[in-house]
């Protein structure tokens, strides 16, 4: 079997990637660079260069060359070879007839747990998307903003204690709201300083999170290891990391509870498996990031179903306010994911990822770009949102 085609693929507003076979077998993977998904599709392109006319079953050769051939890379680079290591295991489960998932060791489960995104503009509006996660049945809420989705047009400022006390009490409410039944996941992107999670962190304790994300900007894995050993809620982080080795240092200084690696951007599922194998030995549990396609999250639950210290799975669950549509993102680009049930999703048990991108994608659904936008503060400067 001989590779005869790696193409980019910008469909909507996702990356994926399909890599063809001289024997009828093709797989797909999605590249996760978010804002620069053109140049992660022209790296892509340049990786076919070397992988056309190759053997497509020596994976992990395969992904040591594309990562190790120079010495210079970032997330366009790396969610390239994330996407295309997602097909090449996508190829060798269709292959031998198996789900990835066998191939990794078989299954832990057969179902994983998924946290629901819950966004508000306003406190009432969080309050009410909570509610209407937990009626749908979902036993865990995600992406949830103590500080609110308010968009990026207005000019920002509040005083830190009128920030905090906002904050503390839209997860109040929240937590009022859903009761005991639903885990709260509470999601910072960056918003604040280390000062600031140590006030934040020590005033959610009795609301119970299951986690707080990214409480400060999550470049400095010294500074996540202060915040983590000063807040009595666990931390969770590494969704914007590219490299294994990343992820190892983050682990040695004991900065982080739930592991966040996005394989859609940190190396596919070679580096997914490698990154919960270092997870399990640090007794630190996996949440795989996933804000892309159905078809990354079917990656992700191949993962999910083989890895023994798998927590719970990020379902990007749209909002009307804010991306115009509600359902699971992308599923009418990608169909054939299972509906969820009680807060759980079958895993795909197919040959390879167990879902295929339909014919037509690109034509009926033409690619859509991220603009370059941050929300100003009132000083003039930027804030993180």
């Amino acid at each position: 079997m001989k590779i005869t085609r790696v193409e980019p693929l910008f469909v909507d507003r996702f990356l994926f990637v399909r890599v063809e076979t001289d024997e009828g077998i093709s797989g797909v993977g999605e590249s996760g660079a978010w804002g620069h998904l053109e140049a992660s599709g022209q790296a892509v392109c340049k990786f076919a260069e070397y992988l056309i006319g190759k053997d497509p079953r020596p994976i992990e050769h395969h992904w040591n060359v594309m990562l190790r051939f120079q010495h210079f890379s970032g997330a366009a680079i790396t969610g390239a070879v994330s996407a295309i290591d997602v097909a090449l295991w996508d190829i060798k489960g269709k292959m031998l007839g198996v789900p990835i998932y066998e191939m990794l060791g078989g299954a832990m489960r057969r179902k994983a747990r998924l946290y629901s995104h819950c966004k508000g503009r306003t406190s009432d509006k969080l309050v009410a998307r909570a509610q209407r996660l937990k009626a749908e049945g979902f036993n865990a809420l995600g992406y949830m903003n103590p500080f609110l989705e308010e968009g990026v047009e207005e000019p920002w400022f509040r005083s830190h204690a009128a920030r905090m006390e906002q904050a503390i009490e839209n997860v109040r409410r929240v937590r009022e709201a859903v009761g005991a039944e639903v885990d709260l996941c509470v999601e910072i992107h960056g918003r604040m300083t280390p000062a600031e999670a140590l006030t934040l962190g020590r005033r959610l304790e009795p609301f119970l999170p299951m986690f707080i994300e990214d409480p400060i900007r999550p470049y400095s894995p010294d500074a996540m290891a202060w915040v983590a050993d000063h807040i009595p809620i666990p931390v969770a982080t590494g969704e914007r990391f590219i490299s294994i080795h990343q992820f190892q240092t983050l682990l040695t200084r004991r900065a982080v509870e739930y592991l966040r690696p996005c394989i859609s951007v940190c190396g596919g599922i070679t580096a997914g498996k490698k990154i919960a194998a270092m997870a399990e030995a640090h007794d630190t549990r996996v949440v795989f990031h996933n804000p892309l396609s159905p078809i990354n999250l079917a990656a992700c639950l191949q993962l999910n179903a083989a890895i023994p210290n798998f927590a719970i799975q990020e379902y990007p669950y749209e909002d009307v306010d804010f991306e115009g549509s509600d359902g699971l993102r992308g599923d009418k680009v990608v169909p054939g994911l299972a509906a969820p049930q009680n807060g759980f999703i079958d895993i795909p048990n197919g040959p390879g990822l167990g879902i295929e991108l339909p014919p037509e994608v690109q034509k009926n659904f033409p690619p859509k770009s991220r603009g370059i936008v941050m929300r100003p503060h009132l000083d003039g400067s930027m804030v993180e949102e």
